[in-house]
């Protein structure tokens, strides 16, 4: 592929078996209290038009008739969420053994690459780089690897699950250990940048973390989001088959649905762009599983299967290159 990132690197094989066990112990939880879930309109546009696509796990996925957004309606609530998150099997299972095992894979093939990119999009975009937070820091390999570069003089993060926020203060991360709706600072605390990554496709309303993103944003500053992309070839072609297409996740924005969403909450969007490198590779490997079936596409069976290793690099750079890749960057700037 582009780089030699592969799907075993970060997701071992012989510790992916522990953890679908914990997924689908997760599955089994959110259901329980799948009486409380409600509908929803666009998460992206907030149209009530939809068509309904598919089902997994006992979720009803659905795409907007206007924007194309694919997303999970009905939905657990926010109160729900944060109920299913707290005391997750699945989350804890990747903190104890998934995260630890695949750090220095991880941090070289994805964080690296991730603030390489982040500190790119900031000399192109922003003029002062004091304070950065990230929103769900998760394990911290973001914030430590963005610390060791010296741009921001101040690195923070946020995140709520506990397990998380103790792996990242045991790294030497500031971190605020509570939701965002809860974070509350005065106007010289604004920080220069807040970006997620991999965040607002759990969320109940991605308009309404958005708005509270924008809250400690500094005039001027920048925004930026990674999320999956409903449209990129891994969701595409596979559908429910794809990993991609989980219970924890509800929102399957595309790069021009999720500049609408920002738009609305008062953003000016700079560029959009989907780097992703593991698509191809994704859907072989379904394949190859017998879990999907190209025998009626005869030109992806050539080019994921028979002649991969002549076509499967070029691909998948083609697929990055025009905006089909299922990993989603957005960067919009807050009005000064």
């Amino acid at each position: 592929m582009t780089t030699s990132l592969t799907e075993e690197e970060i997701r071992p094989k012989d510790l992916m078996a522990g953890q679908k066990i914990a997924a689908l112990t997760d599955v089994g939880r959110l259901l329980t209290r799948c009486s409380e879930f409600i509908e929803v309109d666009c998460p992206a546009c907030g149209t009530a038009n939809r068509v309904a696509r598919y089902s997994k796990n006992g979720l009803r996925y659905v795409e907007c008739e206007a924007c194309q957004t694919l997303y999970v309606s009905p939905r657990p609530t926010s109160e729900v969420l944060a109920w299913f998150y707290r005391d997750s099997p699945n989350y804890a299972y990747w903190n104890a053994h998934i995260f630890p095992a695949t750090e220095a894979s991880r941090r070289q093939r994805i964080f690296v690459p991730r603030v390489d990119r982040l500190l790119d999009i900031c000399t192109r975009h922003l003029k002062r780089t004091d304070s950065l937070l990230e929103v769900g820091a998760g394990f911290g390999t973001f914030c430590a690897e963005l610390k060791s570069r010296q741009v921001f003089q101040r690195v923070v993060g946020v995140e709520p699950t506990p397990g998380l926020a103790a792996s990242c203060r045991e790294r030497g991360i500031e971190v605020i250990e509570k939701p965002i709706e809860q974070v509350a600072l005065q106007p010289a605390e604004l920080f220069d940048v807040v970006a997620s990554f991999e965040v607002i496709e759990h969320l109940f309303s991605p308009l309404d973390f958005a708005q509270q993103m924008v809250r400690l944003l500094r005039p001027g500053g920048l925004l930026l989001l990674t999320c999956p992309n409903g449209q990129g070839f891994d969701v595409e072609t596979l559908g429910p088959v794809s990993d991609t297409v989980d219970h924890e996740h509800l929102n399957y924005f595309n790069p021009s649905s999720l500049q609408r969403m920002l738009q609305r909450v008062g953003l000016e969007v700079l560029e959009s762009f989907t780097p992703g490198l593991l698509d191809a590779e994704l859907v072989r490997n379904k394949v190859l599983e017998g879990a999907f079936d190209l025998s009626d596409q005869p030109f992806l069976k050539k080019v994921l299967i028979d002649d991969w290793a002549q076509q499967g690099q070029a691909f998948q750079s083609f697929l990055m290159a025009q905006g089909l890749s299922s990993n989603l960057w957005v960067v919009a700037r807050k009005p000064a």
